[in-house]
């Protein structure tokens, strides 16, 4: 999984691309409102959320769990909806460095965000082994994997409130 990871993490036009494809899907689906749109990912998902954001995609919240990315110089200030992003205080992929920039950067564009650092959660705390090798620094934590879900779904009536 690294191997195809790693360089979509390095492309954000790459990420970009993949986010504008998925959203072309998601409009001609007849029952989507193409101006209620949130874009909500957990690891590489979040940060393919965040770079549509820093495009300039008219979302109306972004939701990413462990993918505190930052862009290039500028480009948050493309972001024009709430952020929430949730990270565990243990996750040596996303340490507390990645988390200051990320928020320098948000905070620096004015872009409404939130960060959640959750308590002795490791790096993919949301997703419970299946069989596999887990890596130094990866470890599900069901409580925090409930919680940042949670999160995730109150920020959805804020930025999309049910009309009538």
């Amino acid at each position: 999984m690294l191997a195809r990871v790693t360089p979509l993490l390095a492309a954000p036009e790459w990420m970009r691309d993949m986010g504008h494809a998925a959203l072309d899907v998601l409009r001609a689906e007849p029952r989507t409102g193409p101006e209620r749109i949130a874009a909500i990912g957990y690891g590489t998902g979040g940060a393919i959320a965040l770079e549509l954001g820093r495009a300039g995609v008219g979302l109306r919240a972004i939701g990413t769990v462990n993918a505190l990315t930052t862009g290039r110089p500028g480009e948050a200030a493309c972001i024009r909806c709430p952020v929430w992003a949730g990270v565990g205080s243990e996750d040596p992929i996303m340490p507390a460095g990645q988390r200051d920039a990320f928020a320098a950067e948000t905070q620096a564009a004015g872009v409404d965000w939130r960060l959640v650092v959750y308590g002795g959660a490791l790096h993919a705390f949301h997703h419970p082994p299946v069989g596999q090798t887990v890596l130094p620094g990866v470890g599900y934590h069901p409580w925090h994997a409930q919680r940042a879900w949670q999160d995730i779904v109150a920020l959805l009536p804020e930025c999309l409130p049910v009309t009538e």
